[in-house]
């Protein structure tokens, strides 16, 4: 058994720990609700997969050391092509098709200011990049202001301190509340109504557009500075708002199509199918594009972690881009790290691929919603993220008691990628830590991450393990 201690600070539980465990009045049919709207079809010049109804049931996890022709991977070069393959599927299926890397990433510093009695500098870098340099971005970086370049933990989230706020689409209706966003929305309304109805009249709250992104107030560096854990390791903290990528909103337009296409990155690339998390896994490539020379940070040990959504797409950051040094989802829950095919509505209970492509479609490949009801039709599951991420250190931040997460959901995920770590001969890479909170991100998730990455970036002695469950479900390797 493993024992957890309770984090000081749980950070990011705001609205979401509440929002996404809403549910609907009614349990989720086994298949789409007929009166859906589809979302049109987005033209794409890469090849299309096939759909479940061609697709075999397995009940098994999908062996990512078997190749589509069949043939079992045993030779570094094998492992190269699968590595293709398995990006293929995951982009059509999960992710969306991504834009290439434009090549034109640019800087500009805003400001700069001194921190901590100037022990710490914190710079508002602007990023300008795509056809034209018409996109931009704007990150948030703290490093330590004088020694050598140092590791960089990434960690999307609200606005950095200084940042323009963009204008911002309004949520879809009944965005968060668990229901079908495909419905019309003269049906949401009904819904909504019904709900709010039989709370007495309450409504379920909405994240805000101030300038933490979630509806918190203004960032404060000297106080981020301070409390940081990144920063109080020696380690650099770069950050940046996941929605001036992509807004995360369930609006729909006219035809059916999603609002948060009319924004951000989107219309600059047309012709490509990715989803809302898409978005923010392309946003954090081009800050990669950035790291690679700035001066406070060290290139070759950055770090991707995230909280809930964002975690997911710190999981998918980190598999898509080999310049990623140690990837760290955290609290990922529903399509997150829990397997597929252990999660879910008579599969475990808590957030599985139904409820998720159900409430929150958007954030995914059109493609996904097809295996409604179907998760054992995925050519795919949770674990094919960590194996395209191999060797490369990866470790699953978890909440004993997170109500989106299925414990053993993250068990299945956690061995079934082990035989790739160990082909490549890093068994040790692949990591999980338990932290005793519910959804979020507090203090002992920190402490995992900051010791995983002693270990495997800094060769430090550390004494935690890496390996253990809760009793629950508990992991003997």
């Amino acid at each position: 058994m493993i024992i957890l201690r309770r984090p000081a600070l749980i950070a990011f539980c705001w609205f979401i720990g509440a929002v996404t465990t809403s549910r609907a009045a009614e349990p989720i049919p086994p298949r789409p609700d007929p009166r859906e709207t589809p979302v049109p079809k987005i033209k794409v010049a890469a090849r299309d997969l096939p759909g479940p109804d061609a697709l075999p049931e397995r009940k098994e996890m999908p062996d990512p050391m078997i190749m589509n022709d069949g043939t079992r991977v045993t030779t570094p070069e094998q492992w190269r092509k699968r590595r293709a393959e398995i990006r293929e599927v995951l982009e059509f299926y999960h992710v969306g098709r991504l834009p290439p890397a434009p090549g034109n990433v640019q800087d500009t510093e805003v400001s700069s200011q001194l921190l901590l009695g100037g022990k710490i500098k914190y710079r508002l870098i602007k990023l300008t990049f795509g056809p034209e340099n018409k996109l931009s971005l704007h990150v948030g970086i703290y490093a330590p202001a004088a020694g050598t370049p140092v590791p960089a933990v990434i960690q999307p989230g609200g606005s950095p301190p200084g940042a323009p706020q963009l204008p911002r689409l309004p949520q879809g209706v009944g965005q968060g509340r668990g229901l079908d966003i495909l419905l019309p929305q003269e049906i949401l309304q009904a819904q909504v109504a019904a709900l709010d109805a039989a709370k007495g009249g309450g409504s379920a709250p909405k994240g805000g557009g101030g300038a933490g992104g979630f509806g918190f107030g203004p960032p404060d560096p000297e106080r981020i500075a301070a409390t940081n854990a990144a920063l109080q390791h020696g380690f650099a903290y770069v950050t940046f708002n996941t929605n001036d990528c992509a807004e995360d909103t369930t609006l729909r337009l006219a035809d059916g199509s999603f609002a948060f296409r009319t924004t951000r990155f989107f219309p600059a690339y047309p012709g490509y199918d990715w989803g809302i998390i898409g978005g923010w896994v392309w946003g954090t490539m081009r800050v990669v594009d950035y790291l690679q020379h700035d001066p406070a940070v060290d290139k070759t040990k950055l770090i991707i972690t995230g909280t809930s959504r964002i975690g997911k797409a710190a999981m998918i950051s980190g598999a898509f881009d080999d310049r990623i040094a140690l990837v760290a989802p955290g609290a990922s829950s529903g399509l997150g790290t829990p397997a597929y095919r252990f999660s879910g509505e008579g599969r475990g209970g808590r957030e599985g691929l139904t409820l998720m492509v159900r409430k929150y479609g958007n954030q995914f490949s059109p493609h996904l919603h097809q295996f409604w009801g179907q998760e054992d039709k995925l050519p795919y599951d949770a674990h094919w993220f960590p194996a395209l991420t191999a060797p490369r250190p990866w470790i699953a931040l978890e909440g004993t008691h997170d109500q989106n997460v299925v414990h053993h959901g993250v068990k299945q995920t956690w061995l079934a990628a082990r035989p790739v770590y160990a082909f490549l001969g890093a068994t040790d890479k692949l990591g999980v830590y338990w932290a005793d909170r519910p959804h979020g991100f507090g203090d002992t998730d920190w402490d995992g991450l900051l010791a995983f990455a002693d270990k495997h970036l800094l060769g430090k002695r550390v004494s935690r393990a890496f390996d253990l469950f809760p009793a629950t479900d508990e992991v003997k390797p």
